[in-house]
C-alpha cells in the first residue's frame, strides 16, 4: 500500500511540475486550466461513437440538409479566420517555417498567435459534430478508425500544444491544416445541396492528396528540426513526427483503397465487357467455345450425324459379343465366322432339340455369361465399361 501511495505522490509531483512550466498566458482561458475537461469531452465523444449507432438502429435517418449546409459553412469560415490570422501575424513577426522558438511574452502579435491557436483547438471540439451528423444520418460506414482516431486525438493533443507551446513552430501545422479544412468543408457544404451540385464536385480525391502533402511537409520539417537542432521543445518535435507519420499511413491507405483500387476495378470491368462478346467472334462465351464459328471455318461439319454413326459402330463392336443361331456361333468377339459357317449353322439348327427348334438370336449377351467364351474382345469391353469415361467412350452410354 505504501508503494502505491509513493507512486501516486510521484505522479502528482510530476503533474505539478509540468503545470509549472506551462504557458502562463493561457492558464485562465476556457478549458485550459486542467486536462480533465478535455479528457471528459473526449470520453463523451467516444461514448457517442459507441452508443449512437445503436440508438439509431431502429430509427429512420434524419434529413439534415439545411443544418449540414449551415454547419459546414460555419466551420469553413472559422478555419478561414484561423488560417488568415496565423498567416498575417506570422509574416508580420517574420516567423521561420523551419525553426521558430516560442515567445512567451505578452506582445500583442504573439498573443494573437496564441489566441488563433486556441481557436484552432476549439475548432477540433466543434468538429466532433461531424461524427454526430454521421450517426443521425445513419452513415455508419463513415465511422472508420481513421475518422475516430483523427477527431479524438487532435482535440487532446492540441490541448497539450496550447498549454505548453502556444506559439513558435506550432503555428505552421495549424495554419496549413486550417487552409486544408477550408477546402474540405467547402466541399462538404456544397455536396449537401444534393445531386444537382455534387456532379460538379470532381475534386474530392484531391482533398486527400492535399492532406497527404500537408502531413508529409509537417513531418519532414519536424524531422529536420530534430536533426539540425532548433530552440523549440524537442519532445514536441518528436511527437509531431510520430503523429504525422501515423496520418501519412492512414490517409495513404484510405487514398489507395478508395481511389486507386477503384480506378483499377473500373478499368478491369471495362476491359471485361469485351470478353462477353467473345462468343460472337467464335472465341468464348462464358467459357464455352462458339460452335457456330467452328462450323463456319470448316473444322467440324455435320457434328450430330457423324457422332451417331460412330456410336452405332462402337455399339456393334463392343456390346455384341456372340450371336447364336441355334447352338452354332456366327459372331464371336466382334469377328464374323464367314458365310460358310453361317450356312452350316442354319443346316445344323434343324437337328437340334425341340427346345431349340425355333431360330433365335441372342443379341447383346456378354460372353462372360457363357463359360469358356472370355475372349480378348470381351475383356476389352469390360475394361471400357469400368474405366472413367472419355470422349471416345461416349458410344457406350447408348447401350445403358
Amino acid at each position: 500500500m505504501e508503494v502505491v501511495q509513493e507512486k501516486l505522490h510521484r505522479m502528482k509531483d510530476l503533474y505539478d511540475w509540468s503545470l509549472s512550466i506551462a504557458d502562463d498566458r493561457v492558464k485562465d482561458w476556457p478549458l485550459m486550466s486542467s486536462p480533465l475537461p478535455t479528457l471528459g469531452l473526449m470520453a463523451v465523444y467516444l461514448t457517442m461513437v459507441k452508443v449512437g449507432p445503436r440508438v439509431m438502429q431502429h430509427r429512420p435517418p434524419f434529413q439534415l440538409r439545411i443544418p449540414l449546409i449551415v454547419y459546414n459553412l460555419a466551420i469553413m469560415l472559422l478555419n478561414l479566420y484561423i488560417g488568415v490570422e496565423l498567416a498575417i501575424v506570422s509574416v508580420r513577426l517574420r516567423y521561420s517555417w523551419f525553426c521558430q522558438p516560442v515567445d512567451y511574452s505578452t506582445n500583442p502579435d504573439e498573443m494573437r498567435i496564441a489566441a488563433a491557436l486556441w481557436w484552432y483547438y476549439i475548432s477540433k471540439l466543434v468538429e466532433f459534430t461531424d461524427t454526430l451528423f454521421f450517426i443521425l444520418r445513419k452513415k455508419t460506414n463513415q465511422l472508420t478508425f481513421l475518422h475516430i482516431y483523427h477527431h479524438s486525438t487532435m482535440f487532446c493533443l492540441w490541448w497539450i500544444g496550447i498549454k505548453w507551446v502556444a506559439g513558435g513552430s506550432s503555428f505552421l501545422a495549424a495554419m496549413m491544416n486550417s487552409f486544408v479544412h477550408v477546402v474540405m468543408y467547402a466541399y462538404y457544404g456544397l455536396s449537401a445541396f444534393g445531386p444537382a451540385v455534387q456532379k460538379y464536385l470532381w475534386w474530392k480525391k484531391h482533398i486527400t492528396c492535399i492532406q497527404l502533402i500537408q502531413f508529409t511537409s509537417a513531418g519532414v520539417l519536424g524531422a529536420r528540426a530534430i536533426v539540425v537542432g532548433c530552440d523549440f521543445p524537442l519532445w514536441m518535435q518528436y511527437a509531431l513526427v510520430v503523429y504525422m507519420s501515423s496520418f501519412i499511413i492512414l490517409f495513404g491507405q484510405f487514398y489507395v483503397q478508395h481511389y486507386r483500387l477503384k480506378q483499377k476495378k473500373m478499368k478491369g470491368s471495362k476491359n471485361g465487357t469485351a470478353g462477353h462478346q467473345g462468343g460472337a467472334n467464335g472465341i468464348t462465351h462464358n467459357g464455352v467455345a462458339s460452335a457456330k464459328q467452328h462450323m463456319a471455318n470448316g473444322v467440324v461439319r455435320q457434328d450430330g450425324q457423324v457422332l451417331l454413326i460412330m456410336c452405332v459402330v462402337c455399339a456393334a463392336q463392343l456390346t455384341i459379343s456372340t450371336i447364336h443361331i441355334g447352338s452354332r456361333k456366327i459372331w464371336e468377339g466382334g469377328r464374323r465366322r464367314g458365310a460358310r459357317g453361317m450356312l452350316a449353322a442354319l443346316s445344323l439348327s434343324k437337328r437340334t432339340e425341340t427346345r431349340e427348334s425355333d431360330t433365335f438370336y441372342k443379341i447383346g449377351e456378354s460372353a462372360t455369361n457363357h463359360a469358356g467364351h472370355h475372349t480378348e474382345e470381351t475383356r476389352r469391353r469390360d475394361e471400357l465399361l469400368t474405366r472413367p469415361q472419355r470422349s471416345e467412350d461416349v458410344c457406350v452410354n447408348l447401350n445403358n
